[in-house]
């Protein structure tokens, strides 16, 4: 069985519900507790034991590309002022290189499309597709735990998670048959953003994939769906006639950061996992909601 060792990101969308933070700062680097969103996702995909990580950017995203490299000036700086555990820091975040490629998508003409800009970096080989807005919070991460089921079953691998029947509309929904192990289920349909009465489950998809090459032979005539974009959603439902679909409901908490309501929610969810902060910060957050109106 071929063994994942690329991933795309996508992170070309223009951020308008970050509206003004996103005009010239990416939503994607907009930070969670200590470090840019995008920065959790790539080391969830290299903990996962992805190599080579493809973000698909766009114009006016180039603070992605600075962030990943070295920063001469600032390293100088921090060196002449003894500050060598921060140094350290930086130093130890930075992928090695040749680790990251970027490619760009000219026009936002939907997810599927952003995908498909990545074809000739990706090749002819499974790869793993992480959204930047979905951030995971849970030990292994959860492509890592994609990955576990990937080595067992081949084909591709979509993360889901429940939420109450009333949300479904919210989401891409999977419908689900036989069950291949706890927690894992083949996939026989799948509906972007069904109403609660006809959603085939509670099964959410969360923003982690394993894909197989065939998916941009699709993706190439795919025809536009819903807002008028080319949706990854609806290649995948191709590529289901052809090839086994599996969904995994992965262990621990997704967060969505593609609202600021989402992006506050992170940056609370994560801080708490954090030793360092947690007490201090529950103490501020009950001061806090003592002294709200």
């Amino acid at each position: 069985m071929t063994r994942i060792r690329k991933a795309v990101l996508p992170v070309a969308g223009l951020g308008t519900r970050f509206l003004p933070a996103s005009k010239a700062v990416p939503k994607e680097m907009i930070t969670v507790v200590d470090r840019p969103a995008i920065q959790w996702v790539i080391e969830e995909a290299f903990a996962a034991g992805i190599e080579h990580a493809v973000l698909v950017t766009g114009r006016n995203k180039s603070a992605i590309e600075d962030h990943f490299d070295h920063a001469p000036e600032l390293e100088a700086t921090l060196r002449e002022r003894g500050k060598e555990e921060l140094l350290n820091r930086l130093l130890a975040d930075l992928p090695a290189a040749g680790r990251l490629s970027y490619t760009r998508q000219q026009r936002p003409l939907g997810l599927g499309h952003a995908v498909a800009c990545a074809r000739d970096i990706i090749g002819e080989e499974p790869f793993a597709l992480l959204l930047p807005d979905m951030l995971s919070l849970a030990e292994p991460g959860h492509m890592s735990q994609l990955m576990e089921v990937h080595e067992k079953t081949g084909g591709n691998i979509i993360a889901v998670e429940e939420v109450p029947r009333e949300d479904t509309h919210k989401y891409g929904v999977v419908a689900i048959g036989e069950a291949m192990a706890e927690g894992v289920w083949r996939i026989t349909g799948m509906v972007e953003k069904p109403a609660p009465e006809d959603a085939p489950s509670n099964l959410i998809i969360s923003g982690r994939y394993i894909l197989q090459p065939e998916i941009f032979r699709l993706l190439a005539d795919q025809a536009p769906g819903a807002g008028g974009e080319i949706q990854i959603t609806d290649a995948m439902k191709r590529l289901l006639a052809e090839q086994p679909f599996f969904a995994v409901r992965t262990r621990g908490e997704t967060h969505d950061c593609g609202s600021p309501l989402g992006f506050l929610k992170a940056n609370l969810a994560f801080a708490l996992n954090d030793p360092a902060l947690a007490d201090d910060l529950r103490a501020e957050m009950a001061r806090l909601l003592k002294a709200a109106p």
